[in-house]
């Protein structure tokens, strides 16, 4: 540009020059009569020259600018992902739990470098199967599996795609793997939402000292569910207490079963199991009527039917997740090789309103839970 300034600054001069000494000219000697032409002829070679390199410096920088334009075009290309996410069931902790990944994703990329696809399987196992495959077809740069169901589907779908759990209780009972170390391996790796078990059972015990009967409420299809409740009811009867189990299939038949675990005992453990937190208000129709307490594995089942419960925080367990796509998905990190990572300060809460209709008092160290 500099160049061709510098061109149309001698054109103009010349031109300028070739006026000036056509008018002087006229009346001067002959030996002076040969100027103009002179003064012409100039003009019009620095015309030309000026002409073909401007049309040379067009050309260079219109190829520069094009390339520029490629190059950003590509990286902008090769910095945008799409996620799939697999969701069993719409309910507080799942839903906080998505929220938490897709956030921590958008906040280290930016929004306009990922596209969620985000679906949700109502709570039927098979059509997270369905979502699933759609994704391995589409061929999604990696996929989010909420909870126990969207995992297996989601391992069953691809090994090829990168998975990343999240709302898991236990890695090693979702996958069948023997001598599970923390690390899944191959495409899998994610976040559990495991608190401390034998802590749960323990508040059981605080606060209902005098309770001698505890019932152990869980949907019979959830993996995991039965692992927790396995451990729990190890503690409890190691300390004397009578445990029965008892479990519903699905939604249809959570309030006559829950009835029955009402009747014939003095508390109630849910462990966290998707089914039961989205049929809250059915449970806590049978229960609060019946004047049985409900010691809750995590915080939503609690804030609908429960009366405690020491619990993770869904959102923050959900950006843990987002951040390690993140690095999945950047190439920082080998999903092959990535632990399985737990929240580590689990909280004591309390459901106040439940607490004051049942008469139950909360001892020193928990948090109610924050009404909406």
């Amino acid at each position: 540009m500099k160049n061709k300034m510098r061109k149309l600054l001698s054109l103009s001069m010349a031109v300028a020059l070739a006026a000036a000494v056509t008018a002087c000219g006229v009346g001067g000697a002959d030996a002076q009569a040969p100027a103009p032409e002179a003064a012409e002829d100039a003009a019009e070679e620095a015309a030309e020259e000026t002409t073909e390199e401007t049309t040379e410096e067009t050309t260079e920088e219109t190829a520069e600018e094009t390339a520029q334009a490629s190059e950003e075009a590509e990286t902008k290309d090769g910095e945008h992902y799409t996620v799939g996410i697999c969701q069993l069931v719409q309910h507080v902790a799942l839903d906080a739990a998505t929220q938490g990944f897709k956030d921590a994703i958008v906040a280290k990329l930016g929004e306009d470098a990922v596209t969620f696809d985000e679906q949700n399987a109502a709570g039927d196992s098979a059509q997270c199967t369905t979502i699933c495959t759609g994704f391995a077809s589409d061929g999604v740069d990696l996929m989010l599996a909420n909870a126990t169901p969207a995992l297996q589907a989601a391992a069953s779908a691809t090994t090829e795609i990168p998975i990343l759990g999240t709302s898991i209780t236990e890695y090693g009972v979702a996958l069948s793997l023997e001598n599970f170390n923390g690390t899944v391996g191959g495409n899998i790796s994610g976040t559990s939402d495991l608190a401390p078990l034998d802590q749960q059972a323990k508040m059981i015990e605080e606060l209902f000292p005098d309770a001698k009967k505890v019932g152990i409420l869980y949907c019979s299809a959830e993996a995991n569910s039965v692992y927790q409740a396995d451990t729990v009811k190890a503690v409890l009867e190691e300390d004397g207490l009578t445990v029965t189990v008892y479990t519903f299939a699905d939604s249809n038949d959570v309030a006559s079963v829950t009835q029955s675990a009402c009747d014939e005992n003095d508390v109630l453990y849910i462990p966290t199991d998707n089914t039961a937190a989205s049929c809250t208000e059915a449970i806590n129709n049978v229960a609060l009527p019946a004047g049985t307490p409900i010691v809750a594995g995590e915080e939503g089942i609690a804030k609908g039917c429960g009366v405690a419960t020491l619990s993770i925080d869904y959102y923050e367990l959900g950006k843990t997740t987002g951040e390690m796509a993140v690095k999945v998905l950047t190439g920082e990190a080998d999903i092959a090789e990535m632990p399985v990572e737990y929240y580590s300060n689990p909280v004591k809460e309390y459901n106040a309103e439940i607490c004051e209709k049942l008469g139950v008092e909360i001892p020193e160290g928990y948090t109610a839970i924050a009404e909406e």
